[in-house]
This record gives C-alpha cells, sequence and structure tokens, in this order.
C-alpha cells in the first residue's frame, strides 16, 4: 500500500489534495515500525512525543482507576491513532497501556513533525482543530444527558465511560462489591442486573472478572 493510501486511512489526513499529500508525504520525516505479538507499544504515564498512526493489526488497551482496582482491557483494529489528544494539553502522558494483540505496522509523527505540518497544512490544522473540537463537545454534552432509568442503565453507562473505543470486546477486572460502590448501589441488586445481563447473552461473569463480547449491544 503506497504512503497516501495510508495516511487517507486516518482523519487527520483527510480531504488533502493529491498535491498537498505529495508534499506531506516528500517532505515529512515519518517513522515506520513493526510490533511483533504480544510486545508493548507504550505504557500508561509514560509522555506522549508522537503521534501513532496503526495501518495494520490489533492493539489491546489497558486501563486503571487512580486506585488500580478497577481494570478494563479492549481490543481496538487499524486504522487507529493511539491518543492523539495527549499531544498536547495538560496532560502530555499515556493514560492506558497498548500492546500488541497480532502483528501490527506503525506510521509515526514526532511533535515537532506534527508542528511542522499544523504550521504548512491547513486541512491538516483544521482536522486536528476538528478533532480537539469534537472530543471537548463530546464531553460537554455527555454531562447533559437523561439520567440512567433503571439499574441496569446505570450499569451500561458505567461500563461504556470506562472504555476508550465504544464497541467491541471489554474485560471489565474488578468486583462486584466495587461497582455497587460506584453506583452506590447494594451488591446484591448489583448482582441481579448483572446476572440479568448474562441471561440475555449481553456478558459473562466470572470471579472478579466481567466479559463483555460486544460493548455496542449492551444499547440494544
Amino acid at each position: 500500500m503506497e504512503i497516501y493510501d495510508r495516511l487517507l486511512q486516518f482523519t487527520l489526513f483527510q480531504g488533502m489534495s493529491s498535491a498537498d499529500l505529495m508534499q506531506v508525504a516528500g517532505h515529512t520525516k515519518f517513522g515506520f515500525n513493526k510490533l511483533n505479538t504480544g510486545k508493548r507499544l507504550v505504557s500508561e504515564g509514560t509522555p506522549c512525543t508522537h503521534l501513532i498512526f496503526l495501518t495494520s493489526g490489533t492493539l489491546g488497551i489497558e486501563s486503571r482507576n487512580d486506585s488500580h482496582t478497577c481494570r478494563v482491557c479492549e481490543e481496538i483494529s487499524a486504522p487507529y491513532i493511539v491518543q492523539p489528544l495527549h499531544l498536547f494539553g495538560y496532560n502530555q502522558h499515556y493514560t492506558s497501556t497498548f500492546k500488541a494483540l497480532s502483528t501490527c505496522n506503525f506510521i509515526t509523527l514526532d511533535k515537532q513533525e506534527v508542528m511542522l505540518l499544523l504550521e504548512t497544512q491547513l486541512v491538516f490544522r483544521l482536522n486536528m482543530l476538528n478533532l480537539l473540537a469534537t472530543e471537548s463537545q463530546r464531553l460537554h454534552r455527555s454531562q447533559w444527558r437523561q439520567a440512567p432509568k433503571s439499574l441496569r442503565e446505570r450499569i451500561t453507562r458505567f461500563f461504556f465511560s470506562r472504555c476508550l473505543y465504544p464497541a467491541g470486546p471489554k474485560t471489565f477486572y474488578m468486583l462486584m462489591k466495587q461497582l455497587a460502590d460506584e453506583l452506590n448501589d447494594s451488591r446484591l441488586d448489583i448482582s441481579v442486573a448483572l446476572n440479568e445481563m448474562q441471561a440475555d447473552g449481553l456478558l459473562t461473569l466470572h470471579r472478579g472478572r466481567i466479559e463483555i463480547p460486544s460493548l455496542e449491544r449492551l444499547l440494544m
């Protein structure tokens, strides 16, 4: 696959003319990396100094709460940009750990090259602004969504709010008591609701672990 086709997989480059893409490909210092299955790409807390574009393969994402009492594991396939919003702003560190679940290929751009593209490429600059604005608007709007009407809806919202990507398989490592504390409800009520969801084929319960084969199905 040509570099132009790889770049056009990602929203930051979409809308560019052929001439712009040729200029970007010819004057930008891209990195090309390959990661074998099981290898770690970045760890939680490490500085975000590059834009990392996953062009092929599948990554595993592990996120934890501040007290490390809840851990969430996700899967994401190409094309995907690894936490691009953390290249700028107050917290310029990765907030999750990313590992290769299959052989993965990446294109990388260090921050100086990103700054140069923002300065010289209008479409890239607008796409970055749109990315930042969309995320800001999404977070603002989430505070005004209708409150869940049932415990089951509250559990579903909890799961969605802890994931980086709102679809696909997820595994939550936490105790029912911890989920009850998070939702300010009793462990018994949480157990009843989760077992009903399990009976509906939406998730599978294990000791200290909740497996969700398809997060989006929780909304059905």
